[in-house]
């Protein structure tokens, strides 16, 4: 750890923190951008937040830990309606199981399907590659594939 700084505090580390937090201060305890979490916020992922007198935005930890939600959801990839659909979720105690791996499973097959076209265009781009010469001449494989429809 570089010096100054000090570690992100986790969901055992909040309690030394005077709440409510100002926004760099809620952007910085659950590891997104405070451009991100206004972002989350227009989108309605989060409930009311508090304001001070002067307008400012005041985070709660519970803000926090839907923020934190938020951007672990997003680092396995999950869309923002998946994401409101996941919080909802994980906000309502009389939830299912099966729902919450519904949404999951849908995910899954999404990713799945995705990584299957990358794999294609891989291949394409690989059998492009090899059909370039790579020397001084003008003629080009990738290029004259890049131009037909």
């Amino acid at each position: 750890m570089k010096p100054g700084t000090s570690p992100r505090p986790g969901p055992q580390g909040d309690a030394g923190i005077a709440w409510p937090v100002p926004i760099g201060t809620a952007a910085r305890l659950s590891g997104i951008s405070p451009k991100m979490l206004r972002h989350y916020e227009s989108q309605g992922l989060l409930g009311r937040v508090a304001r001070t007198g002067s307008n400012y935005r005041q985070y709660s930890l519970p803000d926090v830990h839907t923020l934190r939600f938020i951007r672990r959801a997003r680092d396995l990839g999950f869309g923002l309606d998946a994401i409101t659909e996941l919080l909802g979720l994980w906000q309502d105690r009389r939830r299912s199981s099966a729902s919450v791996k519904r949404v999951a499973q849908h995910h899954l097959q999404e990713l799945d399907r995705r990584i299957e076209q990358m794999q294609a265009m891989q291949r394409s781009l690989q059998s492009l590659l090899c059909a370039c010469p790579g020397d001084d001449r003008p003629d080009c494989p990738i290029l004259d594939d890049l131009g037909h429809p």
